[in-house]
């Protein structure tokens, strides 16, 4: 079971919410719409995944990784570069 399941319904809804502020970006380059307005959109859906993917690593962690430490000290070791490798992509972004 994925760790976000309990959360699930909210993330599709966020993901939703999200996909059809790209769509509005895509609408407005394509009304050639003034650059900084796109900008400022495209901001926003940055900041918006950005709060999905915290949530969800925040799932992992909480879920996933305690799960792992449970079970076995090398199982825990896994989940934990898991996460860093992933936290490390998210702030390489």
């Amino acid at each position: 079971m994925a760790g976000y399941s309990g959360s699930k319904d909210d993330y599709l809804r966020r993901l939703r919410r999200i996909e059809g502020q790209v769509r509005g970006i895509h609408r407005m380059v394509e009304e050639d719409v003034y650059c900084i307005d796109i900008l400022t959109q495209v901001a926003a859906v940055t900041k918006a995944l950005q709060a999905v993917s915290l949530g969800l690593l925040e799932d992992h962690v909480g879920h996933c990784v305690v799960d792992a430490a449970r079970e076995s000290d090398d199982a825990a070791a896994t989940k934990v570069r898991e996460a860093a490798d992933a936290i490390a992509r998210l702030v390489r972004s």
